[in-house]
């Protein structure tokens, strides 16, 4: 898929997409995440001074999009170093990037990220978990419920969103904070999901979970800011993801149409095959196209205009996502539903693009409020 890239980008989207191909559908996840650790592409993003390859979301997002094109998504690629290293790289000490970069970076330390909540959803405004100062000992108390947060099993810790109460107003605020696993009060229980995913799903409990002063990352007083350093990112990973998933399916069906032959011709002269499938490849290019923006602006330093580009390109992905999917199953028939032909299970995934980590409804309220100009309805 042609693109506007440099050559060092072109470069690592051929070696990864070689990774991917090596791995293939049947990938095993730890095997996969060993092997990208060792050829550096875990931490192309994350900076040089602490192990990373010194570039950006740009270069990461190029990471996860060729492993998924190549059937083998890392999941973990959005939390673990686009999310949570990205935010420690930004805002953390000193002390905090020592010991998580470079562990990031080449692959033996994981975290994953804890924002959602059963009552809050997309209002991050309702966010419940508090977090309280003992002022005996200066540790952090934390309590608190969040669901659908990934891979907590296999992190090494977990980057939580809690509200700290501001002294002057006493209004709440957002603050981050690693939360070891093994962190007493820090349970976790599986969500049962009808998703085929390497990743599971869980629900965490914190019962006044005590915290050291260092445990806070970046400044207790800039909230919003810190929050949505992580959040762009995660919306460009996840339009990363989409796309790749959307490419996967495209090929796989390409494929097929070629071959399959009923009457005199393959299934694929036919515009009715062909048409569709032309559109779900237009709609992939356009919205990596949206993501490559995104991630430069981000990469520069425009958090402003990053905010708008992400949300679009997320928005984007999602649905060309579903749409090749769905048409690549719609191409196979009944084949597209086997286990042999590994379609039939993106059907479920593809919506994860489309409603995490923030719906579509949700973007497009962004858009007409923050671009457009429009008054809210909330």
């Amino acid at each position: 898929m042609p693109t506007i890239e440099t050559d060092e980008h072109k470069a690592l989207r051929s070696a990864v997409a070689a990774l991917g191909k090596r791995h293939g559908r049947a990938y095993d996840r730890e095997a996969l995440w060993s092997e990208a650790a060792k050829l550096g592409y875990l931490g192309v993003n994350l900076p040089e001074a602490y192990g990373g390859g010194g570039g950006g979301i740009s270069e990461l997002s190029i990471v996860l999009e060729e492993l998924g094109a190549a059937g083998c998504p890392l999941l973990m690629l959005v939390v673990s170093p686009a999310i949570c290293g990205t935010v420690i790289a930004r805002f953390g000490t000193d002390a905090q990037r020592q010991y998580w970069l470079p562990a990031l970076a080449d692959g033996s330390r994981l975290m994953a990220f804890g924002i959602t909540e059963p009552d809050a959803g997309s209002n991050s405004h309702r966010i419940t978990t508090t977090v309280r100062r003992d002022e005996d000992t200066g540790d952090w108390i934390l309590k608190g419920r969040k669901v659908f947060i990934s891979g907590v099993d296999i992190a090494d810790a977990t980057l939580i969103v809690g509200r700290t109460e501001d002294a002057r107003t006493g209004r709440l605020k957002p603050c981050l904070f690693i939360v070891p696993r093994d962190a007493p009060g820090f349970t976790r229980r599986p969500i049962d999901m009808e998703l085929d995913a390497a990743e599971k799903q869980f629900e965490l409990t914190l019962d006044d979970v005590r915290l050291p002063a260092d445990a806070l990352v970046g400044d207790e007083d800039a909230g919003l800011l810190q929050l949505f350093a992580g959040l762009n990112p995660e919306r460009i990973m996840t339009a990363a993801f989409a796309i790749g998933m959307g490419r996967y399916a495209l090929a796989k069906a390409v494929e097929y149409a070629r071959d399959r032959q009923v009457w005199n011709t393959p299934i694929g002269a036919h515009q009715a095959i062909a048409h569709p499938l032309a559109q779900a490849h237009i709609d992939l290019e356009l919205a990596r196209l949206m993501m490559q923006k995104a991630a430069r602006l981000y990469d520069a330093g425009d958090d402003t205009g990053a905010g708008e580009a992400a949300n679009m390109a997320k928005y984007a992905a999602g649905e060309a996502c579903v749409q090749a999917v769905d048409q690549a199953v719609h191409t196979l028939g009944g084949n597209g539903l086997t286990r042999e032909y590994g379609l039939a299970s993106l059907i479920t995934a593809s919506r994860v693009a489309r409603i995490a980590p923030v719906s579509r409804e949700m973007i497009l309220n962004y858009v007409s409020h923050q671009t457009l100009g429009l008054p809210k309805s909330y």
